[in-house]
């Protein structure tokens, strides 16, 4: 039997507060499931030669894939101020993440809508999208007779501590759809694998990079004011929209879904 791994990223701001800007109102988590033996043979040392062949590398020091630090081009990432590497870079990593083997599940939350239909939570806001978000992976892993579990990078302290107690309140409980037995038949943790980023996990890096192209597809597909668009960000968003889980209706509800 197949174990997969679903690696984790959030988009947005997970506290209660709500406004019309999107940073404030939306919060997103995005999902990559990979088969945990091909990330092994195939996605790991295929990630480690692109960095090798662009960033300054030593063993000691790996490099580690971060948006922010990429978009601004700062050390390690300074040699994409040069627009040819910057090109080449580009071209090179978007064959490899239209190549690789992925699925893709993304859930967004309106949280100035849901408070304004509900008046008081049900949930925390991360907590409700990472519900979704199980559901969803339990689905895939029903489907391909396959077990996993999931995993997400560190933040550091409290915020570790949350994301753990949200994931285990799901495991332990079930959800609205899923009891609990039959989740932890297909789980074969009961707790969720937070990861510090100096462990240099290759998937963790690959998502924290497909997040945001993700969220901003999911803005443009549930007409929500989306901001302004870049190239690149445009060409990954092409590639996630074959990469996204799919129904028999399509993506909405498998691959996406935006919560009230």
């Amino acid at each position: 039997m197949s174990k997969y791994r679903i690696y984790i990223d959030e988009v947005g701001n997970n506290d209660l507060a709500s406004s019309d800007n999107p940073n404030h109102r939306y919060l997103s988590l995005t999902g990559a499931i990979f088969e945990l033996n091909y990330v092994k043979t195939t996605v790991t040392p295929l990630l480690e030669k692109l960095k090798e062949k662009y960033f300054p590398s030593h063993p000691d020091e790996p490099i580690i894939l971060h948006r922010k630090e990429m978009v601004n081009k700062k050390y390690p990432f300074h040699s994409l101020l040069d627009p040819l590497i910057e090109t080449q870079f580009n071209s090179e990593f978007l064959k490899l993440i239209n190549d690789l083997e992925y699925i893709i599940i993304s859930v967004l939350i309106d949280k100035k809508e849901h408070n304004t239909k509900y008046n008081t939570w049900k949930y925390d806001p991360y907590h409700y999208c990472m519900e979704i978000l199980v559901e969803r992976f339990y689905f895939f892993l029903e489907n391909n007779t396959a077990t996993g579990d999931l995993m997400i990078e560190s933040r550091g302290g409290k915020e570790d501590i949350r994301l753990k107690k949200s994931f285990s309140r799901i495991y332990e409980s079930g959800t609205q759809y899923i009891e609990a037995d039959k989740l932890q038949k297909k789980l074969t943790s009961k707790e969720l694998k937070v990861k510090p980023k100096m462990l240099n996990i290759a998937c963790l890096q690959l998502v924290d990079l497909l997040a945001h192209p993700s969220r901003r597809f999911m803005f443009r597909y549930y007409k929500i004011e989306e901001g302004k668009s870049y190239v690149f960000g445009e060409k990954i968003i092409e590639i996630l929209e074959r990469k996204y889980y799919k129904g028999k209706s399509g993506i909405e509800g498998y691959g996406i879904k935006l919560l009230p």
